[in-house]
């Protein structure tokens, strides 16, 4: 998609390792993680409320 490879992902490891250091990178994984969690259950209740409101407009 980007055209991003194996060297240009370990760069940009090796990058963030040494802005935020070693210690800062499992606060930031898990940061990630509940970010991605977070937007995955909004997008789902989002998909959950359209088929209700499609029901309550042709009710009307």
């Amino acid at each position: 998609m980007f055209g991003i490879g194996m060297p240009e992902l370990i760069i940009i490891l090796v990058i963030i390792l040494i802005i935020f250091g070693a210690g800062k990178l499992p606060e930031i994984g898990a940061g990630m993680g509940k970010a991605i969690k977070n937007f995955k259950g909004a997008s789902n209740e989002e998909e959950k409320k359209e088929p209700e409101k499609l029901e309550e407009d042709k009710s009307s």
